[in-house]
């Protein structure tokens, strides 16, 4: 398959480098990408990839704290970054003329940043407190719960936000290890997407990057979760005044066969949750005409990730008050069995398909998303993971939908979660 306008490079240093000319804005989004997340963290450890990516923030020699964020903000630009499971990424999107800004920056931090003492020990106060913000909703314990049954050997083990005791005991000199391990151009995707020439824009880059030393390789972590061979079941008994159902079954790793034909099942009881499906309704979906038409939910989702590893297809819905745990899940077991039963009809079929792309294309309408994107799939699996998803959505068929239900949706593979609300605990007398 051709694919327009994209080239993919390494540098001598094992830096891959994509570019793709988009030519509609002057502007260029610059990722860079670290093959690091809380995938590959250890208990003692966890919440590491994330705090260190707050550090990021706080400065090197070069760029002190805070002289970054006026600095883009007066060339017109934005900056973030985020911790995921399998990675850590940062970018910029900025006029074309000022994108050097972007590339100096990351070639800085990705060797300078400085770590200071007394920054640590402020964003440990940041990070504990966005912890506990997660912990305000019923939602978030009940997804810590699952996923801590769900996988008992990998590290998905295991939320990127970290373990409360881990937040608290973690050293500056954890953190300065974690970053001198995996901040390195071996370790490290670079991606280019906007307003440039290819080989022009390949040789700021180099300029920039191709100088850094490559670190040491990096062990594949070893841990593999065993197969499943029983229904998980918990309870999460919290203050709280709603009450949620979640079911996770294991699914493969997004390299593998099968993802594309669970992600059109996706498609079809939740509405799509691939690449941009947050952005697409799913008043059409099977589990929101099955439990929220009826009454049984007032809200309902499904989860499907592109992951390194196996990891799982999620189904949460919120109870409706004056109904119970029960009767929700067996709705969705409803829904589910119907999958298993029967071949989908060709016109829902297409709808489904229709939506997953249409979800997919709001993903591509900008340069930072196309940009996050193409990192995002290299890191899994290589960038034509992304690219190449219309067309292998599109080759989906009812069978296919019908066997990946059979294969993956079974309840010895699952583990389900109750969050059941209780009144306010007593005071500690």
């Amino acid at each position: 398959m051709s694919y327009e306008n994209v080239s993919r490079h390494v540098l001598d240093n094992g830096m891959v480098i994509i570019l793709k000319e988009v030519h509609t804005a002057p502007v260029i989004s610059w990722w860079v990408l670290y093959r690091v997340g809380s995938r590959n963290e250890q208990a003692g450890e966890t919440g590491i990839s994330h705090w260190v990516e707050h550090m990021m923030f706080k400065g090197t020699p070069r760029f002190p704290a805070g002289s970054l964020d006026r600095a883009i903000d007066r060339a017109g630009g934005t900056w973030n970054a985020h911790t995921w499971l399998d990675h850590t990424a940062y970018h910029a999107t900025l006029p074309a003329d000022r994108i050097d800004l972007a590339l100096e920056m990351e070639a800085d931090r990705m060797v300078n940043a400085s770590f200071e003492p007394a920054e640590v020990e402020a964003e440990r106060t940041v990070i504990i407190s966005e912890r506990q913000g997660s912990e305000n909703h019923p939602s978030f314990w009940l997804r810590e719960e699952v996923q801590a049954a769900a996988f008992r050997v990998h590290p998905y083990h295991h939320q990127i936000i970290g373990d409360m005791a881990d937040l608290r005991t973690l050293s500056r000199e954890n953190l300065f290890q974690h970053y001198h391990r995996y901040y390195m151009p071996n370790n490290a995707i670079g991606v280019a997407v906007g307003d440039f020439d290819s080989d022009a824009m390949l040789a700021r880059i180099r300029q920039y990057y191709g100088s850094l030393p490559a670190g040491k390789p990096i062990s594949d972590i070893q841990a593999r979760e065993p197969q499943q061979l029983e229904e998980r079941r918990i309870t999460v008994e919290r203050e709280g005044n709603t009450s949620y159902v979640q079911i996770a079954y294991h699914v493969p790793a997004a390299t593998h066969d099968d993802w594309i034909c669970l992600s059109a099942l996706d498609s079809i009881l939740g509405g799509p949750s691939g690449p941009g499906g947050g952005e697409i309704g799913h008043r059409t979906s099977r589990l929101y005409k099955g439990l929220v038409e009826t009454q049984l939910a007032a809200g309902v989702s499904c989860d499907l990730s592109m992951t390194v590893d196996p990891y799982l297809l999620k189904f949460t819905a919120v109870v409706r008050d004056g109904r119970n745990h029960a009767e929700v899940e067996t709705a969705i077991d409803n829904e589910i069995a119907r999958l298993q039963e029967r071949l989908v009809a060709d016109n829902e079929l297409t709808r489904a398909k229709k939506q997953a792309h249409a979800a997919y294309a709001y993903s591509n309408e900008t340069v930072t998303g196309q940009a996050y994107y193409l990192a995002y799939s290299e890191n899994v699996g290589g960038y034509q993971l992304f690219l190449d998803y219309p067309q292998r959505l599109a080759a989906v068929t009812a069978e296919d939908i019908r066997t990946v239900a059979r294969r993956y949706l079974q309840k010895e593979k699952r583990t389900v979660g109750w969050f059941v609300p209780i009144g306010p605990r007593p005071a500690n007398s």
